[in-house]
């Protein structure tokens, strides 16, 4: 039988997607529940067929629920988890509410107070590339930021191996489909001020910048990050700027990678010269990195692309639900 894992948020782009690869899971049966009162009679993005469920707190466990996903805003996030928990289900949270270790860190950076701080510690934040030694037993997992997914892929292993000048800096230049900035509308993701548009935003304080230094062991004054508005739908493309030392060749950076990611389904590596695109990852869970090295002045740029809803989101979700319930990462995603 296959086993109930629940949605909450399935109407948003990344619950959406969600639904798209439980539906395809060989053990996992979707299940939309209903947090809010609204109903439109209409599945989620062309999605009418897998069951609904009033999200009643009160009768949680009646549902049979193995999992549930919070494909929610942040404090949607804090005020339903609670009680998920409570009733022994595991919860992948999709969204930023756990993914800071404390209350001051995330006042800081999402400027608002955090309803439900016991948590913060008990959270398992995961990327699993790095992560899925500590996710199989827990009971709250966070999900990365789309942004921190591909910066801390590219970055991590050349931090870990010492070969990034870190007193030089590290620049993040970061540019995102219109759909990570999620389904409700506004001003600022309407189409007149997107198309034929590219902007930055949240520049210096961008509520992600946390999760690039608590993965890579950065510290704050050697990374520098900004956010930029492209006008497609999915997809960010991340060009990151360092000067490396103790390498003679885009090989020896290439070597750190493949070492890092041998064996890593969702990490594509790319000869050195060569470098990703939007395309090559669009609705895939997997993550491209490309590199250019110049020898002579320790110059590097390394390309990182995922699919912002995919490995950004809900592919990265379900490999943490995978790791969870017990079942091959890559069960549902290849």
């Amino acid at each position: 039988m296959a086993t109930p894992v629940g949605i909450v948020g399935f109407r948003g782009y990344s619950g959406a997607e969600l639904v798209t690869i439980l539906a395809k899971h060989p053990h996992v049966e979707p299940v939309l529940l209903e947090h809010r009162e609204f109903d439109d009679g209409h599945g989620p993005l062309g999605h009418p067929g897998p069951r609904r469920e009033k999200l009643d707190p009160g009768n949680l466990s009646a549902c049979g629920l193995a999992a549930v996903h919070l494909a929610t805003p942040h404090e949607v996030s804090m005020e339903l988890a609670p009680a998920i928990l409570k009733a022994g289900i595991k919860v992948i949270d999709l969204s930023g509410a756990f993914r800071l270790e404390t209350a001051e860190n995330y006042l800081r950076w999402y400027k608002v107070q955090h309803t439900a701080p016991e948590l913060l510690a008990e959270a398992v934040y995961s990327i699993p590339e790095f992560h899925r030694a500590r996710v199989a037993g827990a009971r709250l997992v966070s999900n990365p930021g789309c942004y921190p997914t591909a910066a801390n892929l590219a970055i991590k292993p050349l931090i870990d191996a010492g070969v990034v000048d870190r007193s030089a800096g590290i620049v993040c230049d970061a540019k995102s489909g219109v759909s990570g900035a999620g389904r409700k509308p506004s001003l600022k993701t309407s189409f007149c001020e997107v198309t034929e548009n590219f902007s930055a935003y949240s520049i210096l304080h961008h509520r992600h910048v946390p999760e690039v230094l608590r993965n890579s062991g950065l510290e704050e004054a050697e990374f520098s990050f900004t956010a930029q508005l492209i006008p497609i739908d999915r997809g960010i493309l991340e060009t990151i700027y360092f000067r490396a030392k103790g390498v003679n060749s885009a090989a020896d950076l290439l070597a750190i990678y493949q070492k890092a990611y041998q064996g890593e389904p969702f990490v594509r590596l790319y000869a050195p010269g060569q470098v990703p695109d939007l395309r090559a990852v669009a609705r895939t869970n997997c993550c491209d990195i490309g590199i250019h090295f110049d020898a002579a002045t320790g110059r590097t740029v390394i390309v990182s692309v995922i699919d912002n809803l995919v490995k950004g989101a809900a592919g990265q979700a379900v490999q943490n639900m995978n790791l969870v319930l017990g079942y091959a990462e890559t069960a549902g995603l290849l």
